[in-house]
């Protein structure tokens, strides 16, 4: 598989309601909490595109570009159809997005690597990754296939992830961790102080 085929895409247009203030904005240790995302997978694609609903800071790369989602209030799948209007819009000749959420530290590239391996192209329009039992619905690789689909449902009511990849049949990439979990996530202030304990353990 031809990896220029794959856009890569971090959502950070979320709320952040139980964080009470933009979580991709704050510090863990000595960096933005979207950096350690952005830092494990800008080498891995010929582009990454940020999705969000405000301007915000990150540390710039030349592949980065920063949209805004393309209606407010539409959750995750707001932000993956976002992105598969911005290919479709700019001619871009992406098959595929594998999308990110931008609270997980602890997502390593060897993961991402292991992931797209595991895939047999063909085989169905949407992956998710899967790890000791538990599904990761933004850890995904979507067929721009999907877009009329997507927006069609979204245009529906449809908000849920889990849901609307149900519906279309997903398939799950099954992996195991023993020790810490790569996809540890970031919504309360509690959560950041874990995650700062974590940091300073490893």
């Amino acid at each position: 598989m031809d990896h220029n085929n794959i856009l890569g895409v971090v959502l950070a247009g979320g709320k952040s309601q139980r964080f009470g203030e933009d979580k991709c904005q704050v510090k863990l240790g000595d960096r933005l909490l979207i950096d350690y995302i952005l830092s494990e997978i800008t080498d891995e694609f010929e582009e990454i595109l940020l999705v969000a609903n405000n301007s915000i800071n990150f540390k710039k790369s030349k592949n980065i570009t920063l949209i805004n989602d393309f209606k407010k209030n539409l959750g995750p799948l707001g932000g993956v159809l976002t992105a598969m209007k911005w290919v479709k819009e700019n001619n871009k000749n992406y098959q595929w997005i594998s999308t990110f959420p931008a609270d997980t530290p602890f997502f390593k590239t060897h993961i991402l690597k292991k992931f797209l391996q595991a895939i047999n192209f063909d085989e169905n329009k949407l992956f998710f990754i899967k790890s000791n039992n538990t599904r990761h619905n933004i850890f995904g690789l979507w067929s721009i296939d999907l877009l009329d689909k997507l927006e069609e449902d979204l245009d529906k009511g449809e908000r849920k992830v889990e849901i609307w990849a149900n519906s279309i049949g997903v398939k799950s990439i099954d992996m195991h961790f023993e020790n810490k979990d790569p996809f540890f996530n970031i919504n309360t202030k509690e959560e950041l102080a874990k995650a700062e304990e974590i940091l300073k353990n490893d």
